[in-house]
């Protein structure tokens, strides 16, 4: 009998004896399925085949049909032929298999690819068509594997594409976007905008105002003009200005701003001056707070405190007095050297010494920033100096004190002792050569030393700390009092900030610090406050006056309160202590807490510290709008005078010079000049014969009257007066009178 098949027309034969044995149960209806020989192991599958004699007996129709199913034919080539191709396969990923796995698949082969014959039985003929069958198959087999490629590249089609190689602006725009998602790029804008926005409006009419005054302010920016302008006309008249004539090393009358020189080589006239003063009074303030961020990054802090360090310590209420002092308010190349000094030797407050950190290179850097630095003054730059000659000392003595302890080397390096030879060769050089034009000051106008007379009146006492200046948008009206009772508010406000005192003090018990660096920056504070109130503090005999008599150049310091600025960064490094502790915090919370959702409420909480040191530096700092140059000093030939003649009014003379730099009598700096006093009194009666006499004595040939100026002075009778008797010639230029002598 004969089974049907579901769907098909076809008979299938009834497999009987040994046969129906070897065949898998089957449910009334479902079809049989051929036995899968790939399933079984290679002996059982050889071992289950039929004799070849016997092949037809359960191959053959019930009809007597010779001709084999065409559809069972098929499939059961078609399963051969993937059994082969995974044993080929195998034999690939297995280096090439063996014979006898070889010859086992060659015999399964041969057993699938027999076909029954028309009469059902087993004939040679059969046989050997069988046979023929399976060393084609074989052959074919072989033809195949020995034109196919071998191995994993079979599979290739299925792998994934490879990535196309960027091109050449593909990698540069690469390499552009991290730089400007960098940690430090992002740190720098933002302290330009800070800049720019905390120093508003001093950028909105950048060459006709200047910030506080235009009277500091214009001799800093007749500074920075002359120092660019002669080191590219004629480098070796540096210290010989065109200004005090004719007084030699005159450029050393006052702190130089020296290091802005490269600044002062863009631009000309007055305009450009006052735009210059302006770019970099902004840059300052950003200069400033970027380098207070990396040293306290540097040593440990996170970012949040670690902006909390840096704004602090540039917009401190007690610096809006010193918005007229470019040389005070340029300080950030302090923080900036210390970082790449700690950075280059691998140290840092939170994690100690770390010997695989150093890089010699961060070293020089740090130098040549600290070189940079002492450029700009020695107001800022020489405490400075000190400050770096006794962390060497201390570092030197520390080493060879543990060395000696323990009878090992600390791990330093020849290169890096190398770079700090190098460097601090570098640092002492600039220091020297910037001292200099200054000793032959001292040795021409002894007099220009400053006293222990000159301290006692700049020295603050302690309310100078809770007390902030007029320009304090915060706290300015509110201290109005306090101020008053000072005797020269300008340098004894010296509130660092409340906020910044509560963070610090805060600091001091919750903070990422340990317990020691915690109590030598509360050391640190207390010292350097006392050191600034100069004599209030025991009539300085412990503090002030020791370094006045003994340190050089420290005499030439004549306002102590100006050192409040270490109080004010030892103070942010307190305070980015206790910021970084409570993020730290803040982060594990959120980090357990499920749902996380006050995670984002918690970290913006973070950042209340930071906004509030930013309010409380908030200014009211006036812009004035700059006296405009008279016409007659456009074209007036030095060397010449221009009258009236004071300190206030001689720096703007100073700043309208700066077109063609012509030699000037009158100048205005920290101290003044025997020779120029002497011509501001022999002038208040020119013109007449000894005046004129006298100014031809000492060179000069023009002499420039301002109307503007002379109401209430001598000048105001004689400036219409007849010169012919004299011997000089009269003519009027704009708002000014011009006398040729």
């Amino acid at each position: 009998m004969t089974s049907g098949q579901p769907g098909t027309g076809n008979a299938r034969p009834t497999p009987t004896g040994a046969d129906t044995e070897s065949q898998p149960a089957t449910t009334a209806g479902a079809p049989t399925q051929p036995a899968r020989t790939s399933d079984k192991p290679a002996a059982e599958t050889t071992a289950d085949q039929p004799p070849s004699g016997d092949g037809g007996a359960t191959g053959t129709a019930s009809n007597g049909d010779s001709k084999a199913d065409p559809a069972t034919s098929g499939a059961v080539k078609d399963a051969a032929r993937r059994d082969k191709q995974g044993d080929t396969a195998k034999q690939d990923a297995a280096g090439g298999g063996t014979a006898a796995s070889d010859s086992t698949a060659k015999g399964t082969d041969a057993a699938k690819d027999s076909e029954p014959t028309k009469d059902g039985g087993a004939t040679k003929d059969g046989g050997a068509t069988k046979g023929a069958k399976a060393d084609a198959a074989d052959a074919t087999d072989k033809a195949d594997s020995e034109a196919k490629p071998v191995g994993p590249e079979r599979w290739q089609a299925f792998a994934s594409a490879p990535e196309p190689r960027p091109s050449i602006f593909s990698r540069a725009g690469r390499r552009v976007g991290r730089f400007l998602i960098h940690e430090w790029t992002l740190a720098a804008l933002g302290a330009l905008a800070l800049a720019a926005m905390m120093t508003w409006p001093t950028l909105r009419y950048p060459r006709y105002t200047l910030p506080q005054d235009y009277w500091d302010p214009s001799l800093q920016a007749w500074q920075m003009a002359w120092s660019g302008h002669i080191l590219l006309a004629d480098p070796a008249r540096l210290w010989q200005s065109n200004t005090f004539f004719p007084e030699l090393w005159s450029f050393a009358f006052s702190d130089t701003l020296l290091g802005y020189a490269p600044a002062g080589m863009l631009g000309s006239g007055p305009e450009d001056a006052v735009l210059r003063y302006n770019i970099m009074f902004v840059l300052a303030h950003a200069l400033a707070t970027f380098g207070a961020y990396a040293l306290a990054r540097q040593l440990g802090a996170g970012r949040i405190g670690a902006a909390v360090a840096g704004v602090s310590y540039t917009y401190a209420p007690w610096l809006l007095a010193q918005a007229g002092h470019l040389h005070v308010l340029s300080n950030g190349g302090i923080p900036l050297a210390l970082a790449m000094l700690a950075r280059g030797h691998g140290w840092s407050l939170r994690h100690g010494y770390r010997p695989e950190r150093r890089h010699d290179g961060w070293v020089y850097a740090g130098w040549l920033v600290a070189a940079w630095q002492l450029s700009l003054g020695f107001g800022i730059g020489l405490p400075f100096a000190y400050f770096l000659a006794g962390v060497v000392l201390v570092a030197a003595v520390l080493f060879l004190a543990r060395r000696l302890r323990t009878g090992q080397t600390v791990p330093f390096g020849r290169r890096l002792f190398a770079a700090d030879v190098l460097g601090g060769v570098l640092f002492a050089g600039v220091g020297l050569l910037m001292a200099f034009p200054f000793f032959k000051v001292t040795e021409l106008h002894p007099y220009a030393e400053r006293t222990i007379g000159d301290i006692s009146l700049f020295s603050p006492p302690a309310s100078g700390f809770v007390t902030a200046p007029g320009e304090s948008r915060i706290w300015g009206g509110l201290h109005e009092g306090a101020r008053a009772a000072l005797p020269w508010h300008p340098e004894m406000t010296l509130l660092p900030g409340f906020v910044l005192y509560a963070l610090a003090a805060g600091g001091l018990f919750f903070s990422v610090w340990r317990l020691r660096h915690r109590l030598l920056l509360l050391a640190g504070v207390l010292l350097t406050m006392a050191f600034a109130m100069g004599t209030r503090f025991f009539d300085g005999t412990f503090t002030y006056v020791p370094l006045f008599e003994h340190l050089p150049g420290w005499s030439g310091l004549r306002t102590p309160g100006r050192l409040m600025l270490w109080t004010t960064l030892l103070l942010g490094l307190l305070a980015a202590g206790a910021v970084t502790a409570l993020t730290d915090r803040v982060r594990e919370l959120t980090a357990q807490r499920i749902p996380s959702w006050p995670g984002p409420w918690l970290r913006m909480a973070t950042l209340l510290p930071l906004l509030l040191v930013t309010v409380e530096g908030l200014n009211t700092t006036p812009h004035p709008v700059v006296p405009t140059q008279p016409a007659a000093m456009r074209s007036a030939e030095g060397p010449l005078l221009v009258l009236p003649s004071n300190q206030s009014l001689d720096q703007h003379v100073m700043l309208w010079s700066t077109s063609g730099f012509p030699d000037v009598v009158n100048g205005g700096s920290g101290f003044t000049p025997r020779q120029l006093d002497d011509v501001r009194r022999v002038s208040q009666s020119f013109p007449d014969q000894t005046s004129v006499d006298y100014l031809r004595t000492l060179g000069v040939r023009t002499v420039v009257l301002l109307r503007g100026q002379v109401a209430g002075t001598p000048w105001e009778i004689n400036i219409d007066a007849p010169v012919e008797s004299l011997g000089i010639s009269r003519q009027e230029v704009g708002d000014a009178v011009v006398y040729r002598l």
